[in-house]
């Protein structure tokens, strides 16, 4: 119930603009919704079939479980079932976008961890590797903002479900820096009013500080030390290899790269490239915007979180 809620109420928030692409942004999300949740009660009534028992927390029967396990896939947008993602995000505003791509998140996940000794591993190994690469090659090619964001967090979901199973704290460090990155992300990209690649490579006209704050936080997004991204892919690794799962460790390393191309390819955009007809002024006009001090406290943690690493490790 407090799913469905969840789903029903973004939807105004979808459908504010009025806009083809908005209602069917709206419809595709509470149809990939609703059919998780079908799945998650279709699952839990087949357990209590079983068991006699309605909790989620005591699973012992394998198709329950791979049931649950596939119901929560969809609801995060994890790969092979991603495919509503870039499309309900490029149908939104940047806020709704948001709100989508960071609290939406929070239950699906939550249930995700409070269910993790139960899940099936190696259902959630693949759908990891596979969202990670899909994350990583789905961006490559892509030109508006939303639609990167979406493979982004596609990409970022994978490294998430990959160890939920082995450390759900660390998947929770995961998700909490995931949320700041995409959080101070959306924020600037709402600032400079960029939608697609040609009006960020304007932002640096318009707010030099928030452009150059703009490429840290890519790199933070693509997991390069010393920002606060490098560190939870750090840790993972580590536990992946404590795991005797190198193999894997390596391929999930190299799908990474595919991720960080296009966050540099973006950095590229912003730092090194002029509009092609560019006004004869050197700065645009600039509108005074109320930057509130959200952005600044966000990008800081998106920079800064790796001293911390120490700490972490000695609460784990």
């Amino acid at each position: 119930m407090g799913l469905e809620i969840n789903t029903l109420a973004i939807i105004p928030l979808m459908t504010k603009m009025h806009h083809p692409r908005a209602a069917e942004s709206a419809t595709k999300y509470f149809l990939t919704q609703a059919t998780a949740s079908a799945l998650i009660l279709f699952s839990t009534t087949i357990n209590a079939w079983m068991t006699g028992e309605w909790t989620i927390m005591n699973m012992t029967n394998q198709i329950p479980t791979v049931i649950l396990t596939l119901a929560l896939a969809i609801k995060l947008g994890v790969a092979p079932f991603h495919l509503w993602l870039p499309d309900v995000l490029q149908g939104l505003n940047m806020l709704t976008g948001l709100i989508l791509s960071t609290w939406q998140k929070l239950a699906p996940m939550a249930l995700m961890m409070l269910t993790s000794h139960q899940l099936n591993t190696n259902l959630l190994i693949a759908m990891a590797l596979m969202s990670t690469i899909i994350g990583g090659w789905g961006g490559l090619n892509q030109t508006q903002m939303r639609k990167i964001m979406a493979y982004s967090s596609i990409a970022h979901l994978g490294w998430m479900i990959l160890v939920i199973s082995f450390a759900p704290s660390l998947a929770l460090l995961n998700l909490l820096i995931y949320l700041v990155l995409t959080s101070s992300m959306f924020l600037m990209l709402m600032t400079l009013n960029s939608t697609n690649t040609n009006k960020l490579s304007i932002s640096w006209l318009k707010t030099p500080t928030l452009a150059a704050s703009m490429m840290v936080t890519l790199m933070a997004l693509g997991g390069l030390p010393p920002t606060s991204g490098f560190l939870p892919k750090w840790l993972i690794l580590q536990e992946m290899t404590k795991q005797h799962l190198g193999a894997l460790s390596a391929l999930m390393a190299m799908s990474a790269l595919l991720s960080l191309f296009f966050y540099i390819r973006l950095s590229y955009t912003i730092s090194m490239t002029s509009p092609p007809n560019i006004s004869n002024s050197s700065l645009t006009w600039r509108k005074k915007k109320n930057l509130t001090y959200v952005i600044p406290i966000l990008i800081t943690m998106s920079a800064a979180m790796m001293p911390i690493t120490p700490t972490l490790l000695l609460l784990n």
